[in-house]
């Protein structure tokens, strides 16, 4: 009988791709769930946003890249019906979720397995790739913004949503106290994995403020803008590629 799988390295350049494939395995059929319980639902307000920066130019091809169960990947479906939307996952288990869930509510999106460090589509594919609190999962941040911008077409647009470190002062405190103490102990107890819920603050912790990801994009060839969501707890990235 194996244990629950080992917990991921946090930070960039890292070498943890197969340890998050076997977390997030593992913790697929309550993550929706534990979703909506942590963040008590405001999640859903940041992906509407995200989605809107995404759609903004009625992109005829949308990419997800890390796109999990789907959420993500259906809302944009639904607010852009027109729309061919692609979500791309290395976990199988969640992507069998996400089929589910797009049946369920008669949405036609296209699910693959894929690694987001070496996408399997062509140059030029997508006008539109977006990455939903996956992106610090990655291995190597900026081949995953190189990725991004090498499956864009010219003219399109990479939206990244993701938690950025708490900022100072008494709001970061809090929410930096509930994410590393309150946080690990429901989704332990929920999920089953303590190990999963404890790598989520890490992961936050370790990532590049929004000043320094915009920095990386800019890197990369795109020109850049962010917003901060509910006082910094989420941020929304926006990368053109002209």
């Amino acid at each position: 009988m194996t244990g629950a799988p080992k917990k991921p390295s946090v930070g960039d350049r890292q070498d943890k791709g197969g340890d998050v494939q076997a977390m997030f395995a593992d913790i697929a059929p309550r993550y929706d769930l534990l979703n909506r319980v942590l963040s008590l639902g405001v999640d859903r307000g940041w992906r509407r946003e995200a989605v809107r920066e995404a759609l903004a130019f009625a992109p005829a091809r949308v990419l997800d890249v890390a796109t999990g169960t789907a959420d993500f990947a259906l809302e944009l479906k639904r607010r852009a019906p027109d729309s061919e939307v692609i979500g791309s996952d290395f976990v199988p288990q969640m992507l069998d979720i996400g089929r589910t869930k797009a049946a369920a509510r008669h949405l036609d999106i296209v699910l693959e397995e894929g690694d987001a460090l070496n996408l399997p589509y062509p140059d030029g594919s997508f006008d539109s790739v977006t990455c939903a609190f996956g992106f610090r999962n990655f291995a190597d941040y900026a081949l995953g913004l190189s990725e991004f911008w090498r499956v864009l077409a010219p003219g399109g647009r990479a939206v990244i949503l993701e938690f950025p470190p708490p900022r100072a002062g008494l709001f970061g405190s809090l929410f930096r106290f509930y994410f590393q103490h309150v946080l690990p102990r429901i989704g332990g107890l929920v999920s089953g994995n303590a190990d999963a819920y404890t790598y989520l603050p890490e992961s936050v912790l370790a990532f590049p403020t929004p000043d320094r990801l915009a920095g990386l994009m800019r890197a990369t060839g795109f020109r850049t803008r962010y917003r901060l969501l509910t006082f910094g707890i989420a941020a929304i990235h926006v990368g053109d590629k002209t």
